[in-house]
């Protein structure tokens, strides 16, 4: 089921999200319905806040950011062909590498994009849906993804990386959003 992605505004996208057990209820159809909420907003990864669920979920599809690029842009990055996975209760074990810029959006804040630069490398610890433990390092485009959907996690938007003026010109734009002044092609809730 296609879910509605939360809107900028939206007290949900602020919170520090609580973990989770094997036993939260219909957590398989939870991340079946992300994954075709995201595909249908064409994202390539969600947090559980952006449906409304104030938990430590998130999804990650690296891979659709490969396959639409050639052989020779495949090759500036380590992490092609990309990784499509679930990530429950992850924590941040490690930052590493230079920090470097890249064009991020967001699904809840749609039609603002900005360069926004993070690590090149991360370490983190994580359960897969199996509720297996895993530490994994990622680099590249998917550890940006996943940085991106981690901070939602812990009620951070991208639009935070962004120097004090810079949020202060999107301001304008990030208010309509919140009221629903936005025309998107995929379903949407607005605090208002």
């Amino acid at each position: 089921m296609i879910l509605p992605i939360i809107a900028y505004g939206a007290p949900v996208l602020r919170k520090i999200c609580t973990e989770i057990q094997p036993d939260y209820p219909q957590l398989d159809k939870l991340i079946a319905d992300m994954w075709e909420t995201m595909y249908a907003s064409n994202g390539v990864g969600l947090a559980a806040p952006q449906i409304n669920r104030d938990i430590r979920l998130f999804i990650v599809d690296s891979t659709q950011i490969f396959s639409g690029m050639d052989e020779d842009e495949k090759a500036k990055y380590p992490d092609a062909p990309g990784i499509r996975q679930v990530f429950i209760n992850a924590h941040i074990k490690e930052l590493d590498g230079k920090e470097w810029a890249y064009n991020e959006g967001c699904l809840s804040i749609p039609k603002i994009r900005e360069d926004i630069y993070r690590n090149e490398v991360v370490t983190i610890s994580y359960m897969d849906e199996q509720f297996q433990p895993h530490t994994t390092t990622f680099n590249g485009i998917t550890a940006r993804v996943l940085l991106h959907e981690y901070d939602h996690i812990e009620g951070k938007l991208f639009i935070d990386h962004l120097k004090p003026l810079k949020r202060r010109l999107l301001k304008g734009k990030l208010e309509d959003i919140s009221k629903g002044k936005v025309n998107v092609d995929y379903k949407m809730s607005f605090a208002r």
